[in-house]
């Protein structure tokens, strides 16, 4: 895949929340091969190929809640950050009001009807990634684990135009969403053998090769939280979670 502008209604960047900045910034450039361009008192910007793919920042900074967990969010691009989050709120979810990210864009923090929390970003002067998502530890496919599929469908259907697939597995259906002709997120109803798992979205990034990436993780000091398993037609993958205390997907491609 060519690099590109991602279009309306789609990802368009990550931000990870950590307790422990430096020691994450060590643990991601050992295993994804990320780099980092700093900007001073706030964070840091993450960097694949020569492409901004996201952003790394204190879970401790003065901006975030009390209470949040460590987590990788996504973002997704759209015309209006007002007019969307107002979408978001007739639509059974939350979002917080719009406000500037300096001369960037305008951003609003959002919820789904189910409790998934996203972001939603109005281009300005950064529009957003434009990476290659088939390099090594591009962020390259985003899904939502959520307690209501039926409901979750509607909602981003509605918000951003999505069309959805679902595609019969022997366990839980797995919902295809696409804007346009582009498949954009993926999306599995929560069962009760997952036990008390909350709404969210999680993010995959690309790697070279899975189990060699697996071992370096634990090498590092991460935990399995799903070994790794094949997509069929799609490639393997696995979910990791960071020293750090981040959970995230690494997925080998078929090529």
């Amino acid at each position: 895949m060519a690099t590109r502008i991602r279009g309306t209604g789609e990802f368009c960047w990550f931000n990870m929340l950590t307790p422990a900045p430096t020691e994450a910034r060590q643990y991601y450039s050992e295993l994804l091969g990320w780099t980092y361009v700093e900007l001073p008192g706030m964070g840091h910007i993450v960097k694949v190929g020569g492409r901004d793919v996201g952003g790394l920042w204190d879970l401790a900074g003065p901006n975030t809640p009390p209470g949040t967990p460590a987590h990788i969010g996504i973002m997704f691009k759209v015309d209006s950050a007002d007019a969307t989050g107002e979408r978001v709120i007739s639509l059974g979810g939350k979002a917080k009001p719009a406000f500037d990210v300096m001369d960037k864009g305008r951003m609003a923090v959002c919820s789904d009807p189910n409790g998934a929390e996203f972001d939603v970003w109005e281009p300005r002067a950064s529009s957003g990634t434009d990476v290659d998502s088939t390099l090594h530890g591009a962020p390259s496919w985003i899904e939502t684990m959520t307690t209501d599929a039926k409901r979750a469908t509607a909602f981003y259907s509605d918000l951003f135009g999505w069309t959805s697939e679902v595609m019969k597995t022997t366990g839980t259906d797995y919902t295809i969403f696409k804007q346009g002709s582009e498949s954009v997120a993926g999306m599995l109803q929560i069962t009760p053998e997952m036990g008390s798992v909350p709404s969210h979205w999680m993010t995959y990034f690309t790697v070279n090769e899975v189990e060699k990436s697996v071992k370096q993780a634990v090498d590092l000091g991460s935990k399995i939280c799903m070994p790794t398993m094949e997509a069929p037609g799609v490639g393997r993958f696995c979910a990791l979670t960071s020293p750090q205390g981040v959970s995230f997907y690494l997925i080998q491609y078929i090529r």
